[in-house]
């Protein structure tokens, strides 16, 4: 770990002492979102020091043109930035003419922020001396409503402590904001209306190439220990920002507060032309509800959430704030009330890695989706590729391949590639793997096959038409390959034969060729349809499965593993063990020419297969390979950790388990990889339910029936969690001695446990 300051705590994230720092890490970790919107933990008053300032709106984004030496053909023409987005939490203070600014402020004392991951709301105090000498008490909450989805609220209090004061508040908008990461330094906002009246603020901007049209509000109202005064505003405006202002002499010891209301509306969902009547709307309501009615609705909306998704562990309460702030911090990024929208990887907490939308969605997002809600939010994910299956024609279109293959992107915003580092883009194929494992998971898991004939199957077909050009035939070999890639081990690039991609490559082929089969046999409407839209015909098939049949696994009879990639075994195989610390991560130390020609893994590759496929495979062999691979894993990955803390569990070794589900966890609140301060790792926390769920739990579908083979860290007292399978809540607690197990509802389930039958009837507590 390369951090240790938050406080250990059930419920809350908690960070006691002021340290500038720690601004730009504090700003990741605090950061707050309702699935629309979201912001990093940015101060709301002003401050001079380092900082991250970062807002964010769900689905805008704009096309940033590829900047690169030398332009290559197929080149994506553009990487999508999540676009830092007007800025309306802003209040300048001042206290006797002096500005608030904890950069510097005389002395800071008494500094305590708090993320209240039960209620969804953020919080800050402090005691400070400005250079005027004046203390001051503060007190700030804020939260973004999950019941109003457009809007926010800051709560915002001053005492002064020290002697009487003159206090003015003076809440903003600012659209002159930019991006952290940007190839030209392009202007991606243009201002087009200010509007101000007595109460509110208006600021609507569209952005550059993109269009989309956006109104950013604001309306404040002002307090003296508790009593509303009424006050009209001294509004002021520039080419880029609006501001009201609201100045009042306060005593010693009174309380000077502001309530100030703010959020987006954006023509995603109301008409451009209508944004700021749309704005005064939610304003009104917003306004009615007051700051203590939207937060007590704000509570019932989390408790809703944690009634179904959380976690409990007793015993270890590290272990225990590190998964309730991965379930919290999903819940935040994701809700799955818009099919339109996906699961980012650094959410609405920073701006790396650009687009909303990866593997990591398929690979981890999709089953803690499918557990913790209903499976109409993971089938929206499924559905949200199948409306890009198009452009991931187009993509393949682009590079060469033909009759409707279709490669999905491996970053974009509307299905289109726009991942600009060529081994990534073109190499990195295996994503496509990614895509049709999720609709066998979902149908493994929800037994609804209906998405496979009304639109997955199309999805598959593209897929699999891409392995089946993407291979080449080997006459030297008598076997298919494929060449040219970069598997999950993005340590590793333009590799031949990486076993996980020639491995899934077989299996989409053949899951493919299995439901054009079901479909043609049980939905002959559905299959007609698709026979005539995609012209399929028995000779392709045909050759499909030669591909598939035909498929090349690079094997070393020496070793008894499947190798990573042709040439594995002519690396210099010296393990992590024996690296030096002041190496790592070898990604910050090291030229990435020394990296490609080390042994090191980034994260699972061989071993995902093991993990997606496990079925195939023994346990034994599973040890074998994870003997092999896993000392030679560097786990620089957000991916990697879950990945082995699920298979060490599957192995029963519960230590190493163990170990890797507190670096899954607890990934970013101790930032591992000493990069916390450019947003979280939101896509990979899904990892961190599976390392429980998965795991710890040994949660699989067998024989069409949900299973488990549940152990427990030594290191815990109990753990227990809830899953939604097949609209029946299970609720399995784990504890040292022995596992409960209860279902709510009024259906009986019969599940395995430990491979043998147990039926558990509502409102019975089952013990195994």
């Amino acid at each position: 770990m390369n951090q240790d300051y938050i406080q250990p705590n059930e419920w809350s994230i908690i960070e006691e002492g002021f340290d500038p720092k720690r601004v730009k890490s504090s700003e990741s970790l605090f950061s707050i979102g309702n699935g629309a919107m979201g912001q990093r933990a940015n101060f709301e008053e002003n401050y001079s020091g380092k900082t991250f300032q970062g807002s964010y709106i769900a689905g805008v984004y704009y096309p940033d043109k590829t900047r690169v030496g030398w332009w290559k053909n197929g080149y994506p023409e553009y990487f999508a930035k999540v676009l830092n987005a007007p800025n309306w939490i802003g209040i300048d203070i001042k206290i006797n003419d002096e500005t608030l600014d904890l950069h510097t402020c005389k002395e800071v004392s008494k500094f305590k922020r708090e993320l209240n991951m039960k209620e969804g709301w953020l919080a800050r105090s402090f005691e400070a001396v400005l250079q005027n000498n004046i203390k001051i008490s503060v007190h700030i909450k804020r939260f973004l409503s999950l019941e109003l989805d457009e809007i926010g609220a800051i709560h915002y209090q001053i005492k002064p402590i020290s002697g009487d004061a003159t206090i003015t508040f003076s809440p903003y908008l600012d659209a002159s904001i930019t991006n952290e990461d940007t190839n030209w330094a392009d202007q991606f906002w243009d201002v087009l209306t200010i509007d101000q009246n007595k109460k509110q603020s208006f600021i609507v901007a569209k952005t550059m190439k993109t269009n989309f049209h956006t109104c950013t509000f604001m309306q404040s109202k002002v307090f003296v220990d508790g009593a509303e005064v009424l006050m009209d505003a001294a509004n002021s405006s520039s080419e880029k920002t609006a501001s009201s202002s609201y100045q009042q002499n306060i005593r010693k010891n009174q309380i000077f507060a502001i309530q100030k209301f703010g959020g987006y509306i954006v023509d995603r969902n109301h008409q451009k032309d209508a944004l700021i009547e749309a704005a005064k709307e939610v304003l009104d309501k917003a306004v009615s509800f007051g700051f203590d009615s939207l937060l007590e609705m704000q509570k019932q909306s989390w408790a809703k959430i944690w009634e179904m998704a959380d976690i409990t562990i007793t015993g270890d309460v590290k272990a225990q704030q590190g998964i309730r702030f991965n379930i919290f911090q999903l819940n935040q990024t994701y809700l799955g009330t818009d099919a339109s929208l996906n699961i980012g990887p650094k959410g609405f907490t920073g701006e790396k890695y650009g687009g909303s939308t990866y593997w990591d969605t398929e690979a981890y997002c999709i089953p803690f989706y499918m557990a913790t809600k209903d499976q109409s939010v993971a089938r929206k994910l499924l559905e949200y590729r199948y409306k890009h299956l198009e452009k991931a024609i187009e993509n393949a279109q682009k590079l060469g391949f033909k009759n409707g293959a279709a490669l999905y992107p491996m970053v974009t915003m509307n299905g289109e590639e726009c991942h600009n580092e060529w081994e990534i883009t073109f190499e990195e194929i295996h994503r496509n793997g990614a895509i049709a494992f999720a609709i066998f998971n979902y149908h493994r898991y929800t037994n609804d096959y209906s998405y496979i004939p009304e639109k997955g199957l199309e999805v598959l077909i593209g897929i699999a038409r891409f392995w089946h050009q993407r291979a080449t035939f080997s006459s030297d070999k008598n076997k298919f390959v494929i060449l040219g890639v970069t598997g999950p081990n993005e340590y590793e690039n333009n590799v031949n034969n990486n076993f996980y991609t020639n491995y899934i490559a077989k299996w989409c082929i053949n899951y493919a060729l299995e439901n054009i089969k079901i479909v043609k046999n049980d939905h002959i409407s559905d299959y007609l349809r698709i026979k005539e839209k995609t012209a399929i015909s028995d000779s392709e098939l045909a050759a499909w499965k030669n591909v598939a049949d035909l498929m090349y696994f690079p094997y070393s009879e020496k070793h008894q593993v499947y190798l990573q990639q042709d040439g594995f075994l002519d690396k210099e195989l010296i393990t992590v063990a024996a690296l030096d610390k002041s190496q790592r991560p070898i990604n910050q130390k090291w030229s990435w020419d020394r990296i490609l020609r080390s042994p090191y893994i980034k994260q699972a590759d061989t071993l995902q297969g093991f993990y997606f496929f496990e079925d195939d495979f023994s346990t034994e062999e599973l040890a074998r390979h994870f003997d092999f691979y896993e000392p030679f894993t560097v786990h620089e990955s957000s991916l990697s950790p879950c990945v082995h803390s699920i298979q060490a569990s599957k192995l029963n070794r519960m230590e190493q388990a163990y170990t890797f589900y507190l670096r899954t966890s607890r990934l970013d609140l101790d930032d591992y990889n000493h990069e916390v301060e450019e947003g979280l790792h939101i896509t990979s926390m899904a990892g961190t339910w599976m390392s429980i769920v998965e795991g710890f739990g040994g949660m699989r579908i067998k024989n069409n029936m949900l299973s488990f083979e549940p152990k427990i860290p030594k290191q815990w007292n109990s753990y227990s969690f809830k899953v939604n399978f097949r609209n029946t809540i299970v609720k399995i607690n784990v504890q040292q001695n022995g596992t409960h197990f209860t279902v709510d509802g009024n259906e009986e389930v019969t599940i395995l446990v430990n491979e043998k039958p147990v039926k558990v009837t509502p409102n019975n507590l089952v013990t195994v």
